[in-house]
């Protein structure tokens, strides 16, 4: 990594607004009923609720989900005792990394008191703020007097995160440091070449895991340097706190998710189980394949598990999956938990939800998905984020997938991904027995389109044909393709051999975006330069349906230029007619229009300039054109920070559907998840049928 320098590291903090946090409202404060409920008189209630009972406090403040980062600046990391004000950018840099990495909010406190006494007093006086407390840069050996008179009179965790957080992250590269040298933990023996605070930690939780007392020593010296090591041990397993090392013990790996563990059950403590729970949580992920998102934040490294990747990076976003339920269940089964969690589905859904807002969306479909799991193609079999894809929807049962590649290219990838080989189907498409089937039907299909027999026999081969001929012929339930190749040359091929569905005229394309508290599915934005009213009624008629899939009600605004009839431009009047038409087709749609995009999106203005609407808050835009539809949903996606899901297709006899060019491997499992639900409809439909 590139040293920064010393100005740029001031430039960074001085820049725009000072510092590096805010404090931001979480409900409306715009009009006078929202200041009468936010303050006085409606601010009473809660408070003399909480007067009542204690507990409400967890459900009328923000106290469930605070945390108080809190020192004196007497040991700060690698600059010593600086003093309390000076300590203040690091507290706020550690506000950051919870606010990141769990969603958790933080006040920064630096208390200008070096009496241990009178700062145990102090942060006992104020811990009435706090859902819990982390403890920060205070020197020892004042800091384990500080951290046990403050849990002994405290019943909200306190953790000490210069003690406990490295030991716990430390003891995850230790317990899988031992798995790769074949080393039993009773047989270890453990040096610390240092015995400040985290090394007294490391050593008790090290202890509590099973080294023996009379195999530890403590050594009061100058730490070694890592090529001092291996200088010593050619064979060496090193873990190190540096960034430019492999292995390297992040704290970061460690308190935000233990907190929101620990929060989101209202724990009295963090104690030694929860410890442990979240070591064993770490040292267990990173046995896993790492999905493409790590290796891009960086630089495009790849992690496998061994010597050099013992412990998951920060920037794995699963970290918080797996280390804050371990922790809350340690929580609960310890019997420090105040609020248990009863429904642990729902509790990682909501974890996920913290990661990306689009999980929250994509996990209705994924869990229909399971349910009734179908076959899905995939022409691109060979690309190494196919079958990384392919192994994460046949292990969780969202799909079966088939790939249309030669064995023999993905032998050593499906070896070192541990593929499911029974889960998973391979084809050949050059070698397969249906390949006469195939070539047989394509030519029938196409025969009156200039495709000869010859033509018919070569084509057949081509896995973009390939695919739809299997989906056609029944041999596939779905067909998902375009990781590589553009747009048009991967539907052209499915709209030639599988076509529109039953009264469809023209397929379209929907994207959905995820903003912070709300989603918008935007279409056509990907196929039909320039519908006719009839083509735009289609279009929203096809969108109501598919938003119905993600069990959200559609409610669709047709979006123009102008609002309910302001201007006659054809264009305007074009959209008009396409609402007319839905509303004679669909009552049961709940649509209006043409209003402007502005007029969509704001509640305020749809509801007092034009009350007698008969669709409240949109959640579907309908744009009149691929021009304006496909600039909208780009501008929002790139300048608003939505996440986006799609494209979707729209409107196919059979379930196709085209990914994005280089999308992440989450985003193939969600598309799979989303085919194999737009399968089980067709299915159904043809049953009803």
């Amino acid at each position: 990594m590139r040293k920064t320098t010393a100005e740029e590291a001031l430039e960074y903090h001085r820049s725009g607004r000072k510092g590096k946090i805010e404090v931001v409202p979480t409900k409306p404060c715009r009009t006078q009923e929202d200041l009468s409920l936010a303050y006085s008189p409606g601010v009473a209630v809660p408070c003399l609720e909480i007067e009542k009972d204690p507990e409400m406090a967890y459900e009328y403040t923000a106290k469930g989900n605070l945390v108080g980062v809190i020192s004196n600046g007497t040991a700060v990391l690698g600059l010593g005792n600086i003093g309390a004000l000076a300590s203040k950018p690091v507290m706020e840099g550690k506000g950051i990394l919870f606010k990141r990495f769990a969603d958790i909010d933080v006040f920064d406190i630096e208390v200008d008191e070096q009496d241990p006494a009178a700062f145990i007093d102090t942060v006992a006086r104020i811990a009435p703020t706090f859902g819990g407390i982390n403890l920060e840069d205070i020197k020892a050996p004042e800091c384990f007097e500080i951290e046990e008179q403050l849990r002994r009179r405290l019943k909200i965790p306190v953790f000490h995160d210069d003690q406990h957080g490295t030991a716990i992250i430390s003891a995850a590269a230790l317990i899988n440091g031992l798995e790769i040298a074949g080393k039993k933990i009773e047989e270890a023996r453990v040096v610390f070449v240092g015995a400040g605070a985290s090394a007294i930690a490391c050593a008790k939780l090290y202890l509590s895991y099973g080294v023996r007392p009379e195999n530890l020593r403590m050594v009061d010296k100058p730490e070694i340097t890592p090529e001092e090591a291996r200088a010593a041990r050619p064979d060496v397993i090193m873990a190190t706190g540096r960034s430019d090392y492999p292995n390297q013990v992040n704290n970061v790996l460690g308190f935000p998710f233990i907190f929101r563990g620990a929060l989101d059950v209202a724990a009295t403590e963090i104690n030694e189980e929860m410890k442990k729970a979240a070591s064993q949580a770490l040292a267990a992920l990173a046995r896993m394949d790492v999905p493409d998102a790590v290796s891009k934040a960086y630089g495009g490294e790849n992690f496998r598990f061994g010597r050099e990747y013992l412990i998951p990076k920060p920037f794995d976003h699963r970290v918080l999956l797996w280390v804050a339920p371990a922790v809350a269940e340690a929580a609960m089964m310890s019997g420090v938990a105040r609020k248990p969690i009863t429904d642990m589905s729902a509790y990682l859904r909501r974890l996920e939800a913290m990661i990306s807002r689009s999980r929250e969306v994509v996990n209705i479909v994924i869990q229909k998905a399971r349910a009734n799991p179908k076959r899905i193609v995939f022409p691109e079999g060979e690309h190494p984020k196919i079958l990384r894809a392919a192994k994460i929807l046949a292990e969780e049962g969202i799909c079966r997938p088939i790939l249309l590649a030669r064995e023999a290219h993905i032998e050593k990838t499906a070896r070192d991904l541990q593929l499911p080989m029974d889960k998973i189907d391979f084809i050949h498409t050059e070698t397969s027995d249906r390949l006469p089937r195939y070539a047989k039907r394509l030519e029938e299909l196409r025969r009156r389109s200039g495709v000869t027999v010859e033509d018919a026999g070569k084509l057949a081969r081509v896995r973009n044909y390939f695919g739809p001929l299997m989906l056609d012929a029944g041999d596939a339930d779905g067909v998902i393709s375009g990781l590589t190749q553009y747009y048009p040359d991967t539907i052209r091929p499915a709209l030639q051999i599988v076509g529109t569905a039953p009264g469809v005229q023209r397929v379209s394309g929907l994207y959905i975006l995820v903003l912070k508290d709300r989603s918008f599915f935007f279409a056509d934005t990907t196929v039909n330069i320039d519908p006719s009213a009839e083509d735009l009624a289609e279009i929203a008629l096809l969108t109501a349906d598919a938003v119905r899939r993600f069990d959200i009600e559609p409610r669709v605004a047709m979006i123009a230029f102008s609002n309910f009839g302001s201007n006659q431009h054809e264009g305007a009047l074009k959209v008009k007619r396409a609402v007319e038409i839905v509303k004679l087709a669909r009552p049961d749609i709940a649509i209006d229009g043409e209003m402007q995009a502005d007029t969509a999106v704001v509640p305020e203005m749809l509801e007092n300039d034009y009350p007698w609407a008969t669709v409240r808050r949109p959640n579907v835009l309908i744009f009149p054109d691929l021009q304006s539809a496909n600039a909208a949903y780009k501008l929002v996606w790139r300048l608003a920070g939505a996440e986006a899901i799609g494209p979707i297709l729209l409107g196919m006899k059979k379930s196709v559907h085209v990914l994005q060019r280089g999308v992440e491997v989450a985003d193939i499992v969600n598309m799979a998840a989303i085919a194999v639900v737009d399968a089980q409809e067709k299915e159904a439909a043809a049953l009803e049928g």
